[in-house]
């Protein structure tokens, strides 16, 4: 990667913080346990015990009431994976660049998987309601693109769905821009659908700061296994754990700014008030998109096709 590349990936780690809002402190949340790794552990415990500090606007507890999942089973999840894995594998067959993003979200289900089963999280059945209702959005956009039902597309899965039909970016910025469609478009929508607050008035809040530290263990590998198979490019940092580390502090703020957005949608009283909480929601998914779009894009696929074909059903 280039120093210019590298400075921009720096401002747009700003440019994500700096959207993050900062509310008064509370000590309810317990702090994260620290990360052995040296770079990581110069930014991320730190950032976790901040994140760990804000605290969950008072968003009123309910049962849920959604189709999805509602037995909060964990056989949700496995239904979810299986549908997973077969649009991979139809995916990797044509070397179609939305494989990149199919192989990360099916790695993180399955990390959320075990995680659910192992109790990691204090709210299993929440967990996987969540999973599932989300994955489902995710099903829903890219069926409709491909079936070329293009009407209601959200601005941010347009950007980064035509950027993987033209072939247009490097698999890292395939990667990004699906992740920040998915996270900071669809994400507080399946939240506030699912419920931030249990009927007990617990807040979920803890469990959703909870995961960002089980995703510090998924880029390496994940990122390894996209390079392998996909695009050798993926992983081109040659600088320790730069890469990850980049990684963990962008989807902190990304997910911190999911939780914020979805207490805009729970806390809307009238039409009004939602419609400005979508149009904050879709402006700031779609802003982003932009940002990325242009930061990762590439004149020619070729390698990387090639690449593909050579290694991409190993």
């Amino acid at each position: 990667m280039s120093s210019l590349t590298r400075a921009f990936l720096a401002a747009f780690v700003a440019l994500v913080l700096s959207a993050a809002p900062l509310v008064p402190a509370s000590a309810d949340d317990p702090a994260p346990p620290a990360d052995p790794d040296p770079v990581r552990g110069l930014v991320l415990p730190p950032l976790d015990s901040v994140i760990g500090l804000l605290p969950p606007l008072p968003v009123p507890g309910a049962d849920y009431a959604g189709d999805l999942c509602r037995s909060g089973s964990g056989a949700c999840i496995d239904r979810v994976i299986a549908r997973m894995k077969v649009r991979l594998d139809r995916l990797v067959r044509t070397c179609s660049h939305s494989a990149i993003f199919s192989l990360a979200y099916l790695r993180v289900t399955e990390n959320v998987r075990d995680a659910v089963r192992s109790g990691y999280f204090d709210d299993a059945k929440w967990l996987n309601r969540v999973d599932t209702v989300f994955a489902d959005l995710y099903f829903d956009v890219t069926s409709r693109w491909e079936s070329g039902r293009r009407t209601n597309i959200p601005a941010a899965w347009k950007i980064a769905l035509q950027a993987e039909d033209d072939r247009a970016v490097s698999g890292l910025g395939n990667f990004m821009l699906a992740m920040n469609a998915h996270i900071n478009r669809d994400f507080p929508y399946v939240i506030a659908r699912v419920g931030l607050t249990a009927p007990d008035g617990t807040s979920h809040k803890a469990d959703h700061n909870r995961y960002n530290q089980r995703l510090d263990s998924l880029y390496a590998p994940v990122f390894a296994e996209e390079a392998r198979r996909f695009d050798p490019t993926f992983d081109d940092v040659d600088a320790g754990t730069v890469e990850e580390t980049i990684a963990g502090v962008i989807m902190r703020g990304w997910r911190e700014m999911v939780w914020r957005h979805a207490e805009l949608l729970a806390l809307s009283r009238n039409p009004a008030q939602r419609t400005l909480a979508q149009r904050e929601i879709e402006t700031y998914a779609a802003l982003q998109a932009l940002v990325i779009r242009q930061l990762f894009q590439i004149p020619d696929s070729t390698r990387r096709d090639a690449w593909c074909a050579a290694h991409g059903q190993e």
